[in-house]
């Protein structure tokens, strides 16, 4: 660390002396190497040491209007700073797309987001993915020197995660070889994407594609929508900010409407789908399945992104709590730091197991979606169903716990956690985002429940699984599992849990259509029981994976890193068992007497974590401009930093503020 020791608050100095393990040692674990932490440190001291990231007025006491400018400010100087100082580092390129070395960087700068955010999380992906070489050799090296800015528009103010309700209209005309772009509705106007309203001169829009009177579905289509030296809206393009929203209100969410815009044949984005000049549609094989890979890709990131967002509020959280003192037991003695209280135990060192979890299944599930596009490369598509169905379940569940979890911690800081200035509200607004956006949590369940429900089928007609259903296989037995309170115990409850839900929905589901119900009927019944089944399978899918990683991961660790690490994979299984003792209870042989074995296992894991809770939020090693935050800098001076955060108030500037000679002293004097 980098922060002057000296000025540490003696209680955050206290807990870092009591640390048992090598702090650097798990940081490179979390990284994923220590040639990997070494460069991102090196990242992070060329972008934030000048202090660029940092605002004069916080971005709290602004206007929207303000928020919006400030926004655009600090994005040009960090993407200036990313041409001109990053892209000159040796080995930035070999950290591909979901790295999180400028993620982590870019945070700084913003505490909720940049107006360029979809242009590189979005816009340039599905360039790559979705167009010829043709194409990418024009419009990428012109989005990746930022010549052009662009974002993606799919999503319209009647429909979201229904794509083929999309009502936007892409119709070809063969007499000028170009498509006529209209929004024949109110409710087909594009709506939500970032950057669209003031900022982006470019943008991916998805629309029903129809040529000599046919409807292709929907097919993506690069669209200028304003002047390249004016920046104003080209003739057909109504454009527009969307209004304040819970959060994100540094970006300007836009709607976008067409009426008879006209752009080039060659804009429509042509790897899976062509359209001729004479208007002849032309489709790739397995086209569908092709446009499979592109959309999983940002829900792959989304599980990185929710870990590193609950890492941020671990820290804070856990942090101010060895800060914060709160009663006594005694009259006589001092009062306690709120860590040493159990139930602050409770709430705090599952967000630090779960921040792990979520790291290592996304770096897991990262790996299975290069695989997976190695093969759609070589032809083979085979595995694409099972990477849909974990990139879909894992980006339901990461981003559902993690926004519950950040919750819990502002909710663990007390009424300081409410300020602005702690920083949580800024991660919770932004994470809860996630848990609708690229995927609504029941539409993404339900499409692993489709997964889960074709495996089931596969087990009866005794077909071969893929990895992640395998335990499917020797799941109905007819019996309840016989309790194990291991690891590898409670994960195979897990399985058993998922199994046993799936085996009940399935039932319920064939029942219905016995009774005469159209399938679609019959499915919609079900569906309470189909996304519980579905959050089974991803919980047991992601706790064998935490737990199997953090065994390969620490096999050369030193001794304590190694226990530390397995005491926090350990409870995490724990804490979830504990969750769900009621299905545990009707699929396992759990009994009373265990269960009060299993309480008595996770308080004593809480105790002997206790030592060491500040280290492990320390070993995530998040510089204080990622945090954002007065209660969790690096130092622990929190009652300093609140009050220089509050005497920043433009409320402040003055002894009297004017209403009171305008309306107080009328209203309190009886003349008003």
């Amino acid at each position: 660390m980098s922060e002057n020791q000296s000025k540490v608050n003696p209680d955050l100095a206290m807990e870092r002396a009591k640390c048992n393990f090598n702090i650097t040692e798990v940081t490179h674990i979390i990284d994923g190497g220590e040639n990997v932490t070494l460069q991102r440190k090196k990242f992070e001291d060329a972008a934030l040491n000048d202090g660029a990231s940092k605002d004069r007025i916080g971005e709290e006491h602004m206007s929207p209007k303000e928020k919006y400018e400030n926004a655009i400010r600090k994005s040009c100087i960090y993407a200036n700073i990313v041409k001109n100082d990053l892209a000159n580092m040796t080995a930035l390129e070999s950290f591909g797309l979901n790295s999180p070395i400028l993620r982590r960087t870019a945070d700084a700068f913003f505490k909720e987001v940049s107006p360029f955010l979809l242009h590189l999380g979005m816009f340039v992906p599905t360039l790559m993915g979705q167009c010829t070489q043709e194409q990418q050799a024009y419009w990428l090296p012109r989005a990746l020197d930022m010549q052009i800015i662009g974002t993606y528009a799919q999503t319209e103010l009647g429909h979201g995660t229904f794509i083929r309700g999309l009502e936007t209209t892409a119709t070809y005309d063969p007499e000028t070889e170009q498509f006529v772009m209209n929004s024949p509705t109110l409710t087909s106007y594009k709506w939500w994407a970032g950057g669209l309203a003031k900022t982006v001169n470019y943008c991916i829009v998805v629309a029903q594609l129809y040529t000599k009177g046919v409807c292709h579905g929907t097919h993506p289509f690069i669209v200028q929508i304003r002047d390249e030296e004016t920046h104003m809206p080209l003739p057909g393009i109504k454009v527009g900010d969307i209004g304040p929203k819970l959060g994100f209100n540094t970006a300007d969410n836009g709607f976008l409407g067409f009426e008879n815009y006209r752009i080039p044949r060659e804009n429509m984005m042509m790897k899976n789908a062509q359209v001729l000049k004479d208007g002849t549609y032309v489709k790739v094989a397995r086209h569908g399945k092709a446009t499979y890979g592109t959309m999983v890709f940002v829900r792959v990131i989304l599980v990185n992104e929710a870990a590193f967002n609950l890492a941020k509020a671990c820290t804070i959280a856990v942090r101010y709590s060895a800060i914060r003192r709160q009663c006594s037991p005694n009259p006589e003695g001092s009062e306690l730091q709120v860590l040493d209280y159990t139930t602050q135990q409770h709430k705090l060192f599952i967000c630090i197991a779960t921040a792990h979890a979520l790291q290592l299944n996304s770096i897991w599930l990262w790996k299975t979606f290069s695989d997976t596009l190695a093969a759609i490369k070589e032809g083979n598509v085979d595995t694409l169903p099972e990477l849909h169905a974990l990139s879909s379940c894992l980006k339901a569940l990461s981003t559902a716990d993690a926004a519950s979890l950040i919750e819990q911690c502002r909710h663990a800081c007390g009424g300081h956690g409410y300020m602005m200035s702690s920083g949580l509200p800024y991660l919770y607004a932004f994470v809860t985002a996630t848990r609708t956006y690229e995927g609504d949590y029941t539409v993404l369940l339900l499409q692993t429940a489709r997964f889960l429900v074709k495996a089931y089928e596969q087990v009866e007609a005794g077909k071969p699984l893929t990895p992640t259903v395998s335990y499917l296989s020797h799941a109905f037995t007819g019996k309840k599992l016989p309790w194990d309170s291991s690891p590898d115990g409670i994960i195979r409850s897990f399985q058993a849990l998922a199994a046993g839900k799936l085996s009940s929905a399935v039932k319920s589901l064939r029942r219905r259509l016995e009774s005469g119900l159209s399938h679609e009927q019959a499915w919609e019944l079900s569906t309470i029981q189909l996304i519980s089944a579905a959050e089974a399978h991803c919980r047991a899918v992601m706790s064998q994976t935490y737990k199997n990683e953090i065994v390969r991961l620490t096999e050369n660790s030193s001794p304590n890193v190694k226990k530390v690490m397995q005491q926090l994979s350990t409870l995490y299984l724990y804490y979830w068992a504990l969750e769900r003792i009621g299905d545990l209870l009707l699929f396992t042989s759990i009994s009373e007497d265990d269960i009060v074995v299993l309480r008595l296992r996770y308080e004593e894991l809480l105790k002997e974590i206790r030592p060491n809770a500040v280290g492990l939020v320390d070993a995530f090693d998040l510089r204080d401009e990622l945090l954002h935050s007065a209660l969790g800098s690096y130092d622990g001076n929190v009652y300093e930093r609140l009050m220089a955060e509050a005497l920043k108030s433009p409320l402040n500037a003055e002894p009297v503020n004017q209403t009171f000679n305008t309306y107080l002293k009328p209203m309190m004097k009886g003349k008003l």
